[in-house]
């Protein structure tokens, strides 16, 4: 949250928490091994849920209406319902086999026998329409001390999950200082721990502030072998130095730092891939889903917001708390559940991420505004798992290099490396000659659907251009003209 009449800019942490019954083995069975299913579809699985207080506390402390203006609109859609689109349809069909083994999820989605939504019907939600109710009249005690809190603990009980009274009552928003850094002129200003996000993608950045990406040209081999390259050494640290701030000491400065990445740069072959098996994280010194939501605004005093949340994996858990009518997040699939044994996503972790009451699971959310000259300049960020990281960062270097247009920017093909598994991924869209180039220069090469969707506001010249990745279809831009300043419209 950028706020133009002081100048100041916060960041709310309101990731999910450990229950305090949560324990570091306590997915592993008898042989030692993790249970993916009680990671990720299982009511243990969920971690205790911080969506509802980190919104009202950004409305209560930064806002300018009141919580039942706010709620009213969404309170509307799920009592009177809405048209499902075909986006929808297809995506509740793909994940009955999930959603129908909880009977609150399929008397949620799906009709009376298990008959599919078709795009076109009309979709009511009548728990979800009281439970925002509730919400709009008590704000956040509503849901972690009062009828709504009483609902989530009695299907955690009923169904062996951890999340009590006291959890819910004791969940607290963390107010945190931003990481900032440069690169080539503007200032970078991302989102610190329990996020991974923003630490990585200026410590990229800071090691590409030592190759001419503009020399290079946009998809060129060389410029898209530097930044697999950047990647691959951002991620080993990541897996070694990053966890939930309160409970281990992140080694922010020294992984910020100008000195570290010329060290870290200082190692790229602009001929060779470097294996990820050579590619170790740094030795810090002595003193260290892909169905996530973003949105950027931005109004013409200068104010400013990127938020990125998640319930993590589709649908979450696929668990719908019976009478309340939301789903259950499986937060806890991204702690690690065991050192080298990969989440959902195939990162790797360390003890900095494992699984403690109280903290916070690691993220790559990546909440970010750039400024030039002390002014909101770009606003963005994505969903995507770990790829949303690696999504920002080509955007920036798109429109800050390459100087794109914003469309163009966001449009252009992504590739993504996370050091493990060792394969570099790109879209569709590269030309065939880049990609021979690419692997004669020792990647391993794995095509991949589309990597995120960026969610992008410039402004510039006067006039705010408003970007919403075409990887997606539901999303969107939009501009509101107010009455009295002219050049907001």
């Amino acid at each position: 949250i950028h706020l133009a009449e002081t100048g100041e800019t916060i960041a709310l942490d309101y990731r999910e928490t450990a229950p305090a019954g949560a324990s570091r083995d306590m997915y592993l069975d008898r042989n030692g091994n993790v249970d993916n299913r009680l990671t990720r579809m299982h009511h243990l699985s969920a971690g205790v849920p911080g969506t509802v207080a980190g919104l009202t506390k950004a409305l209560a402390d930064y806002g300018s209406m009141t919580l039942a203006e706010v709620i009213e609109p969404a309170i509307r859609l799920a009592e009177e319902g809405f048209i499902i689109s075909l986006a929808l349809s297809e995506a509740l069909q793909r994940r009955s086999g999930t959603l129908m083994q909880n009977a609150a999820s399929a008397r949620k989605f799906f009709k009376p026998g298990g008959e599919f939504y078709q795009a076109g019907d009309l979709f009511i939600q009548p728990d979800l329409a009281r439970t925002l109710k509730l919400i709009a009249r008590d704000g956040a005690a509503a849901f972690y001390t009062g009828q709504i809190a009483d609902l989530i603990v009695r299907d955690m009980e009923r169904n062996g999950g951890l999340i009590n009274h006291q959890d819910l009552a004791n969940y607290r928003v963390a107010e945190r200082e931003v990481v900032r850094g440069s690169y080539r002129g503007y200032e970078i200003v991302s989102m610190p721990p329990s996020s991974s996000g923003g630490i990585l993608v200026i410590q990229m950045l800071n090691m590409l502030e030592h190759f001419p990406l503009v020399n290079w040209g946009p998809q060129s081999a060389e410029g898209l072998h530097v930044m697999a390259e950047t990647m691959r050494r951002a991620f080993a640290d990541r897996s070694e130095h990053m966890g939930d701030k309160d409970f281990y000491d992140v080694p922010v400065d020294w992984l910020l730092s100008k000195s570290y990445a010329a060290e870290r740069a200082a190692t790229i072959s602009r001929e060779r891939a470097t294996p990820s098996s050579q590619v170790r994280p740094g030795t810090a010194p002595y003193q260290e889903s892909p169905d996530t939501t973003h949105f950027s605004v931005m109004d013409a005093a200068g104010n400013a917001v990127v938020n990125t949340y998640t319930l993590n994996l589709s649908y979450g858990s696929a668990l719908t708390v019976e009478g309340a009518g939301f789903l259950l997040n499986n937060e806890m699939d991204d702690f690690v559940s065991k050192p080298g044994v990969p989440n959902f996503f195939g990162m790797l972790g360390s003890d900095a991420n494992a699984i403690e009451p109280g903290k916070r699971p690691l993220s790559s959310m990546t909440p970010t505004i750039i400024f030039r000259e002390g002014k909101p300049y770009l606003l963005l960020g994505s969903p995507g798992g770990s790829r949303i990281i690696t999504a920002v960062l080509q955007v920036i270097v798109n429109v800050l290099d390459h100087r794109m247009g914003l469309a163009d920017a966001v449009s252009a093909p992504r590739i993504h490396h996370q050091w493990m598994p060792d394969r570099l991924q790109f879209e569709p869209g590269l030309s065939p000659d880049t990609i021979l180039m690419l692997e004669a220069k020792g990647h391993t090469i794995a095509r991949s659907g589309a990597m995120g969707s960026i969610q992008a506001i410039l402004y510039e010249d006067g006039f705010f251009f408003g970007v919403s990745d075409p990887r997606r279809a539901n999303a969107g831009a939009v501009g509101l003209c107010v009455a009295g300043i002219a050049h907001s419209c």
